[in-house]
């Protein structure tokens, strides 16, 4: 199984502050791999440093489809295939549902773009009903699948998800990871990070643990899922 993402030994520091310390992970083919720690482990930072969002990497490697990537602009990182679901969404309020999907495909040309629009649209048929409709005007839980949407309209080759639950109802949440499975078992690895531990180990083939910049521990979604120092920090009581 060819890797799509890996990473050797990053390092990061905001300032003074050592924010990534010696990360290494990797994603495969067909794999979701969720990175799951406390606020402020390093979650976030580890995928900006990865589209290039933070700027230069302090030491380390970042390799994506095989070609290296620390250093490269984000914009350039994304046209590669790479794409990120950012924390909090960021959708364009102002602009309709139909006009946010388009933007996430501002890099292509062609027929594939409708083929794909057609595809998010089979996924969140909600959308379609909204298509017209400006997209701060959408509930939460559907400007999330409106962000899901628009990363998948840039057609990557590998999905970058941070904190797609936040602030949604529980039922929500359950339509969103059953997206993400759906997503996966289309052939899209997909990394992601999410504070709902539980719920991102279910779906998850992998996982790593980031405690304050370092990856403390890795296994398989199932051997964490049923490690005790797991269920202790993060996975909460009855679980």
């Amino acid at each position: 199984m060819s890797k799509v993402l890996e990473i050797k030994d990053l390092n990061f520091h905001y300032g003074e502050i050592h924010a990534l310390k010696g990360i290494s992970l990797d994603v495969n083919e067909n794999e979701i791999v969720t990175l799951i720690g406390a606020n402020g482990a390093g979650k976030t930072t580890t995928l900006r440093a990865i589209s290039g969002l933070i700027g230069h990497i302090t030491s380390g490697e970042i390799r994506f489809m095989g070609e290296r990537i620390d250093g490269i602009k984000p914009h350039k990182i994304a046209s590669l295939g790479l794409s990120q679901c950012l924390e909090g969404r960021h959708i364009f309020t102002n602009l309709t549902v139909r006009e946010n999907l388009n933007m996430g495909a501002y890099l292509r040309k062609g027929p594939d773009v409708k083929n794909d629009m057609d595809y998010v649209y089979s996924l969140f048929p909600r959308l379609l009903e909204r298509e017209s409709q400006r997209a701060g005007t959408l509930s939460g839980g559907e400007q999330q699948m409106l962000a899901v949407g628009r990363a998948l309209m840039q057609k990557p080759s590998l999905i970058m998800m941070d904190e797609p639950s936040l602030g949604l109802a529980p039922i929500i949440i359950q339509g969103i990871f059953e997206i993400i499975k759906k997503i996966n078992n289309d052939g899209m690895p997909v990394l992601l990070v999410e504070q709902n531990s539980n719920a991102a180990l279910k779906v998850a083939d992998r996982g790593y643990v980031i405690e304050t910049g370092e990856i403390v521990l890795t296994d398989t979604a199932e051997k964490l899922r049923n490690n005790e120092e797991v269920k202790n920090s993060y996975l909460g009581a009855g679980h």
